[in-house]
């Protein structure tokens, strides 16, 4: 995957004055850069307690007011191993050892995604280009217009109402459509360009899908039924997908951050500002929050140095934060997820056409 856009990278003092602070960090205190035996117990509750909740919800004869909760905390439970588990597998900081956050990767397979091209959408694309329209996909979103650029057209006067519902669906839709798009078309959105689907990766492709549908239609379906079973699919599809969607529309699509137009092919700041521009934390003094979400309401540290698990981004972001003030740079952190939620909010609204 190529692009034309490059960074400013002749004038970049603040980019080396934070490196080297980060590095003196972790040298001074003989820590790794990667997880530590805390994030290995936290997926080990949360495997422990997905499984828990498949097999009570498949296989124990439960009333519907049990059920319905159930299936929520399911689906929840399902993003929360996105966060926590795949995200740093992914980024290959959950352990030290590349053996392990390779397998661990592909826990996104066995909920439904496809780690391949994750990897392209979200750590290639997203990672380097984030908020400039044209190369980064994640803004890319189906019937909703986020910043200036993005052409309106007549049904994004209501999107203040939709979107809700859009990002509920988007968990679904991402695993029994998106992916077999991408697959079929070769090419990770409309504008991007053909990219290499390995052989192997074709294989694991087709088997994780399968075991995907055996896990989440086939088995539940034959033990329960056809509606309980499309019923409980939908509601945890629906709570998955509203907290992968809302958590990441609120680091990057929020009334403070901004957005380059598709057809800037040279970037006015380095790349560390720019990350911090198109970037933002929300409620990091919640810690409980902090748990649940893998670190990503420390949007800002993850982008500026994302081989570094999220388990450091408490101690990163006082020395990120010391040194945006000693630069003047801007850094954009909310007090409270409710505060970034309601600056998104207005990035809806006047995105209304």
């Amino acid at each position: 995957m190529k692009s034309s856009v490059k960074f400013n990278n002749v004038n970049t003092l603040f980019s080396k004055s934070l490196k080297n602070k980060i590095s003196d960090y972790f040298n001074e205190n003989n820590k790794r850069k990667t997880g530590d035996h805390k994030i290995a117990v936290k997926a080990a509750v949360l495997f422990s307690s997905l499984i828990s909740l498949y097999l009570l919800l498949v296989f124990v004869p439960l009333h519907w007011a049990i059920s319905i909760p159930l299936c929520i905390l399911f689906g929840i439970n399902l993003a929360l191993i996105g966060f926590n588990v795949m995200h740093d597998a992914g980024h290959d900081t959950f352990s030290s050892s590349k053996r392990l956050n390779n397998v661990l990767s592909y826990s996104l397979n066995l909920l439904g995604g496809n780690i391949y091209f994750w990897k392209l959408k979200h750590n290639i694309a997203h990672h380097t280009y984030t908020n400039i329209e044209g190369e980064d996909f994640d803004i890319e979103v189906k019937f909703m217009r986020f910043h200036h650029d993005q052409e309106p057209k007549g049904y994004h006067r209501y999107q203040r109402y939709y979107f809700i519902l859009l990002y509920g669906i988007s968990y679904l839709a991402w695993v029994f459509y998106q992916d077999f798009e991408k697959y079929f078309k070769g090419r990770l959105s409309q504008s991007a360009e053909n990219f290499r689907f390995p052989l192997s990766e074709k294989v694991i492709f087709w088997l994780s899908k399968l075991i995907n549908l055996i896990l989440l239609v086939i088995i539940p379906v034959w033990s329960l039924g056809w509606a309980p079973a499309f019923l409980g699919l939908l509601i945890a599809g629906l709570a998955c997908g509203f907290c992968l969607a809302t958590v990441f529309q609120l680091a990057h699509v929020v009334s403070e951050t901004e957005f380059t137009p598709a057809d800037s092919d040279k970037i006015e700041n380095e790349w560390m500002i720019h990350q911090l521009s198109t970037t933002a934390n929300f409620a990091t003094g919640n810690k409980l929050l902090t748990w649940l979400l893998g670190g990503l309401n420390y949007q800002v540290e993850h982008h500026l140095f994302p081989r570094i698990s999220h388990v450091h981004y408490p101690e990163l972001n006082k020395i990120v934060k010391d040194l945006c003030r000693e630069f003047s740079v801007k850094y954009i952190e909310f007090s409270s997820l409710r505060e970034a939620f309601k600056s998104h909010l207005r990035v809806i609204q006047s995105m209304s056409a």
